[in-house]
């Protein structure tokens, strides 16, 4: 039996691609991303999935596994945080939360069962429960000026500061100063879907949330990406998804290597591509000082307002600065850069 909430995107005019990603849009994903950087966008967010974990084991558990503290995390508080292979490098990235009755994981869709299967090899005799939720909610994403507003108006109560949950019925998850990530029993979902619209919120699709992420700088490692970068690579550190204090988990030794002995050699960039049309996540980046050897790959990718495709890129830093970053091969189209909003070493 079909989603009730997959059911009614469907109803409104949602268009899901084909494969495991959840990806979707509602016709327009350049005009939805255009929106989004000028309005406030009503977004669902079926390209990420929930994993609850829960019992008297769980904090220990997590924190053992994760890199970043889940011991200090309080109740009702948010973080970034990510499970990596003993190398260090990203399996999933999540971001990861306290409720009332144990920790949520947001993460990408098409990770989830491998995710999900490869962290139960680790619970053992833990007293722990972990449970695919995603069908019994519905992740929607709202992002704007205006965002808190018609959450307010829509009787939906709202966290106080970035990187806390308030608690209900509808849990809300407050990631930056104008995005928050809902959770809705998908009995609900519909009913607050029109609420919000109805407030101004205007529908969009995946593009523009991956749009918005990559302006904030936010990685997102999917199927395509994981098992490439250890967390310095993608500014993991940087946004607050690495704790360098706390006991071992998969990959801390290298993690903290790079961090106070090693000297990085990549970082993530924002980036732009003029081209017609999208590069796919995972390709490759070349410059002339590495000649035929790839100098980075792209991480994630969304239409840009203006036209072309923004991203976030990740490669060796001596080609960032040398400006010459080409798509594919050392005669593919030119990447040019921007600024992300924190400061990277």
């Amino acid at each position: 039996m079909q989603s009730p909430w997959l059911v009614f995107l469907d109803e409104i005019g949602a268009r899901f691609e084909e494969g495991p990603a959840g990806v979707v849009h509602f016709g327009d994903e350049r005009a939805e991303v255009a929106h989004a950087a000028s309005g406030t966008v009503l977004v669902p967010l079926t390209h990420t999935s929930l994993i609850r974990a829960e019992g008297e084991d769980t904090a220990v558990f997590l924190h053992n596994l994760l890199s970043n503290d889940v011991k200090k995390l309080p109740l009702h508080g948010a973080q970034y945080t990510s499970f990596n292979t003993p190398k260090g490098r990203m399996l999933a990235n999540f971001t990861l939360w306290r409720d009332n009755t144990g920790y949520l994981l947001q993460l990408s869709t098409d990770l989830l069962a491998a995710i999900h299967k490869k962290l139960s090899m680790y619970v053992m005799r833990s007293k722990v429960r972990l449970s695919d939720i995603t069908p019994e909610f519905a992740l929607i994403g709202v992002a704007g000026a205006d965002a808190a507003a018609a959450l307010d108006a829509a009787g939906v109560s709202l966290p106080p500061e970035v990187f806390t949950v308030s608690q209900g019925t509808v849990q809300v998850v407050r990631v930056d100063a104008s995005r928050m990530v809902l959770i809705v029993p998908v009995g609900q979902a519909a009913s607050l879907w029109q609420k919000l619209a109805s407030r101004g919120a205007k529908p969009a699709g995946t593009a523009a949330w991956r749009w918005l992420e990559i302006q904030a700088g936010v990685p997102q490692i999917t199927a395509t990406t994981q098992d490439e970068f250890v967390a310095q690579m993608i500014n993991f550190e940087v946004i607050g998804g690495v704790n360098f204090q706390k006991g071992c988990y998969p990959g801390q030794e290298i993690v903290a290597r790079t961090q106070y002995l090693g000297k990085l050699k990549k970082r993530m960039y924002l980036a732009h591509l003029d081209v017609a049309e999208a590069p796919a996540p995972g390709s490759d980046l070349f410059a002339p000082e590495f000649g035929d050897q790839a100098c980075g790959k792209l991480l994630s990718v969304a239409p840009a307002p203006q036209g072309g495709f923004d991203a976030l890129a990740v490669l060796q830093i001596a080609s960032f600065e040398g400006a010459q970053v080409h798509l594919g091969s050392l005669e593919g189209p030119l990447l040019t850069f921007g600024k992300l909003p924190y400061v990277v070493s």
